[in-house]
């Protein structure tokens, strides 16, 4: 377990009300804990915009599988990224539908490339990457 460094933060009292409000209504146990989230998520966003970073990424895609020919593409676009796709997961919501998961690892660039090319098939409804990264602890 990492070491915890104590250090002093000055917020103006209009900007500590805010903090504190948001701190009761998302559920934290303490300011430490939101505040340690919020560097997190601008690591997460640093990390994104070095197209060399290596990060991770989550995939979700809604697409009609009666689409011609756009399972086969989609395998195919994965068969041929240059990402590590780690897991999928596929469920059939319904008798068009299909909803598609996809964690993947690599580099910024890939890995947009990989959603984009994914995202302009005919027949995909929804395509959205959640854009992750492993931050310190």
């Amino acid at each position: 377990m990492d070491k915890i460094i104590r250090f002093s933060v000055s917020l103006p009292e209009k900007l500590l009300e805010e903090l504190d409000k948001k701190v009761d209504a998302q559920g934290y146990a303490s300011r430490s804990e939101f505040t340690r989230d919020l560097i997190r998520e601008k690591i997460v966003k640093d990390d994104w915009q070095d197209d060399n970073s290596d990060v991770i990424g989550v995939l979700t895609m809604i697409y009609t599988h009666h689409q011609n020919e756009l399972v086969q593409k989609i395998l195919e676009i994965q068969h041929d990224a240059k990402i590590h796709i780690m897991c999928n997961t596929h469920v059939h919501v319904s008798h068009e539908n299909c909803l598609e998961t996809v964690m993947v690892t690599g580099k910024v660039s890939e890995v947009k490339d990989f959603a984009q090319k994914i995202a302009g098939l005919k027949g995909v409804k929804f395509s959205k990457l959640v854009e992750a990264s492993i931050p310190a602890s």
